[in-house]
């Protein structure tokens, strides 16, 4: 059990390294050979240009202004001087409310922790039931709820500060989504114009023996959105040949080093060898085999587009379709196109950068069999994963260590050493243990075939968070074997399992400091630093780099990475709300995190991230939706841990608190959740009236008429590809119907100009009003 000097220790270490990181960035940051390592953003925007191309040699690399190192932490204000409508401007909605979340965690815990420290710490402290019992505890435990006697009337200040907590909680979440709701529609209703706003992604297009995809989707939208169908662009597999294309650019980085290898030292062919990662296989020269490479390649990409182009099965019964207006676009989307649901689905299509191609060629009817197997492996992937986590909590435990390895009786009590492994060495390792966790989880969330980089990271940061509240929480909690947890919970009955809980969450606070420590604050400080991405751009800039472009490329600006901060973020809100009335130590360890995080993401924000993305905020009802669990879990918790004190007459008064949570929350998603799940037909209509009186003669058809097409078809520049770009393109021109079993679509293409076959006038006369 960790001591508050084996905290102290922890805290001093951790402290050490986060400013060393921040010290070495500082400095790092200055130098001008590490300006686009840590201002990308500044470069991609066009708006910054690199400050080694003029002055003396030394200083094209060092900067020597003793001045600037005074100023070494001028980055802590700057990062705080943009105003929310210009981060907005600058870096997009999605990453100006991610750091909401940061701010929103000072408004709930700044309060919460002054009124726990003020109220809760004494009510502890001033009792003596640690001192006159047996068990073994730390100066921590008798600042907890368990150093409270059992049946005492104290434990009314701890559900009145209970209720108190929930209220305030409460009250902020919904000041925060009424603030993100409102931030959402007036970003949407903006004057900027984007492709998505005026296309749907249609899927589950129904197949016709007579006709191609592309001919249906637009009888289809002539006759039942007349007035307002305007194009729409097919959906092709294309993942073998995005294969093929990323392959070539491969092959091509690898001739460009080579020839620039050589360039450098020409007494010396470069060679490579052909077999595995490159170690094994017959030597050949390094330059004739990648051009090779590279011709083989073009054949096998121009065989594959004349395979695109002229097989039916390349095309998937998906297309986008675009309208003439927001009004038609919100119409269609946001209704049932035909009689039988599971035909003609309907969605806002996501925005050009946010579409995830791989999936959009997964067929529709496979998609809930796909769900159901991620479900399966999901489970067994966190339930084993208790294995790691239990010999983890040994770490933290020097009475396993010594049973299992009696001969280190000697080192481990050793003062220092002692502190070491209960202080930090837990909290590290667990954080080595899931940093492979969120590939694995991304690549499950691909393979259930959501069609948006957004959406793959929402349902990414959804199986994180279930993964951490299992393992990372629960798991260090009730620490076990495999599935000796799984098979606790099943054999209790339902009223006994928030006992069990309650019972062991203030034994593992500190393990918990520890974590947050290690994790929020020197993990926190790390990122600010860069160090992998510093690393490989220097190796990428001296090896690889010939051009301006070239260096453009070497540069990985990166992005928030929602799959994985967000997941993070709401560990820290459920340990706050559980702890703050049972162990209200933890909450300063909460703040320094939130603060912290919250200036250092800013300033990662302003000067280095790229996002790839707009969702326009699409992920807070998630964010919503988790804090109000982890506030339900922290009362349910503290009712079972009542349970355990002999508190009768004071713990059914908790009962009401997650039905009063429960209801708060149905209020805010059927108040505030719409706003990001449909889109008013009144602000469709305004922005449209607004976008006619200002340009009236808008091109709106060559506005979107590549928006939605395969990047593979837009990169290379040959002129075959051009050809292909243009054969796409008339693919949404409607040939003469070859259908007999329905009727003609009833009025001209408005794609085609007239090239449409019509029907009879007299049929028409019939059909007009």
């Amino acid at each position: 059990m960790a001591t508050l000097g084996d905290i102290g220790l922890a805290a001093a270490i951790n402290i050490i390294s986060a400013l060393i990181f921040l010290v070495a960035f500082a400095i790092l940051r200055l130098q001008p050979f590490n300006d686009r390592v840590y201002f990308p953003k500044w470069y991609l925007k066009g708006l910054r240009h690199s400050p080694t191309r003029s002055g003396a040699f030394v200083a094209k690399f060092v900067n020597v202004d003793w001045r600037a190192y005074i100023r070494f932490l001028n980055w802590i204000p700057d990062a705080l001087k943009m105003p929310e409508p210009e981060l907005i401007d600058h870096a997009g909605l999605d990453s100006a409310v991610y750091l909401r979340i940061y701010l929103l965690g000072l408004k709930i815990f700044v309060p919460i922790t002054l009124l726990a420290w003020a109220i809760l710490v004494p009510v502890n402290w001033t009792n003596s039931t640690l001192t006159k019992s047996d068990f073994t505890y730390s100066n921590i435990d008798k600042l907890s709820i368990s150093n409270v006697p059992l049946g005492s009337l104290r434990f009314w200040t701890h559900i009145v500060m209970a209720y108190a907590f929930s209220f305030w909680t409460c009250y902020v979440l919904k000041t925060e989504y009424a603030k993100v709701a409102a931030m959402r529609l007036q970003f949407v209703a903006s004057e900027k114009r984007r492709p998505d706003q005026y296309t749907v992604l249609v899927r589950n297009v129904p197949p016709d023996a007579d006709e191609s995809v592309s001919e249906c989707v637009e009888h289809f939208f002539l006759v039942n959105h007349q007035d307002h169908y305007l194009m729409h662009q097919g959906v092709y597999n294309a993942n073998k040949l995005a294969k093929l294309v990323k392959e070539k650019k491969s092959k091509q980085n690898w001739l460009d080093y080579y020839q620039l290898k050589y360039s450098r030292d020409q007494s010396k062919r470069p060679t490579m060898k052909t077999g595995f990662l490159g170690c094994f296989g017959a030597k050949v020269d390094a330059i004739e085999h990648q051009i090779a490479e590279i011709e083989r390649l073009t054949k096998e990409i121009a065989e594959e587009k004349r395979r695109v182009e002229k097989d039916p099965k390349s095309t998937m019964p998906a297309s986008f379709v675009s309208f003439k207006s927001r009004w038609g676009a919100a119409v269609c989307a946001q209704t049932q196109q035909s009689r039988n649901p599971t035909l003609w689905l309907t969605e806002w299509a996501p925005e050009p950068r946010d579409v995830f191609w791989n999936n959009l060629a997964i067929p529709y009817v496979s998609l809930t069999i796909r769900k159901l197997i991620i479900a399966v492996a999901f489970f067994f992937l966190t339930f084993f994963f208790m294995i790691p986590i239990a010999f983890v909590q040994t770490l933290a435990s020097l009475d396993g260590i010594r049973k299992k390895a009696p001969f280190l009786k000697v080192i481990i009590d050793e003062p220092f050493i002692k502190a070491f492994i209960q202080g930090f060495l837990p909290g590290i390792a667990l954080k080595i243990f899931l940093i492979f966790l969120p590939t694995i989880l991304m690549m499950m969330s691909k393979f259930e075939g959501w069609l948006s980089i957004s959406a793959l990271e929402r349902k990414s940061a959804s199986k994180y968070y279930i993964f951490t509240i299992v393992n990372v929480f629960l798991g260090n909690i009730i620490a076990g074997a495999a599935f000796e947890q799984l098979s606790t919970f099943l054999n209790q009955s339902a009223n006994q399992i928030p006992k069990t809980i309650g019972v062991a969450v203030p034994m593992k606070a500190s393990f918990f400091i520890t974590y947050i420590m290690v994790d929020g604050w020197a993990g926190i400080a790390g990122e600010i630093l860069r160090l992998k991405p510093l690393i490989f751009y220097h190796l990428k800039n001296f090896f690889l780099v010939k051009t301006e472009k070239d260096r453009e490329e070497a540069m990985d600006p990166g992005s928030v990475g929602f799959n994985t901060g967000e997941p993070q973020i709401q560990l820290y809100f459920l340990l706050g709300l559980v702890y703050a009335v049972v162990t209200p130590f933890l909450l300063p360890f909460i703040l320094v995190f939130f603060g912290l995080a919250y200036v250092v993401y800013r300033h990662q924000i302003i000067n280095v991230y790229n996002q790839e993305y707009e969702s326009a905020a699409a992920f807070w009802p998630d964010v919503h939706g988790r804090i109000i669990f982890a506030l339900c879990f922290s009362q349910l918790s503290l009712l079972g841990l009542l349970g355990t004190k002999h508190a009768t007459q004071s713990a059914p008064f908790l009962i009401a608190l997650p039905v009063l949570t429960i209801s708060f929350h149905l209020y805010c998603k059927g108040r505030y959740e719409p706003a990001f799940t449909k889109y008013p037909i009144q602000e469709a209509r305004m922005r449209d009236t607004l976008e006619q009186a200002r340009e009236p003669n808008l091109n709106l058809k060559g506005y979107l008429q590549n928006a939605y097409v395969h990047p593979v078809f837009k990169d290379d520049d040959e002129d075959e590809d051009e050809d292909f770009m243009m054969k796409l393109e008339t693919d949404s021109v409607l040939v003469p119907t070859k259908r007999q079993s329905r009727m003609n679509t009833p009025v001209p293409s408005k794609v085609s100009a007239g090239s449409s076959p019509s029907l009879p006038e007299s049929w028409i006369a019939e059909l007009q009003p």
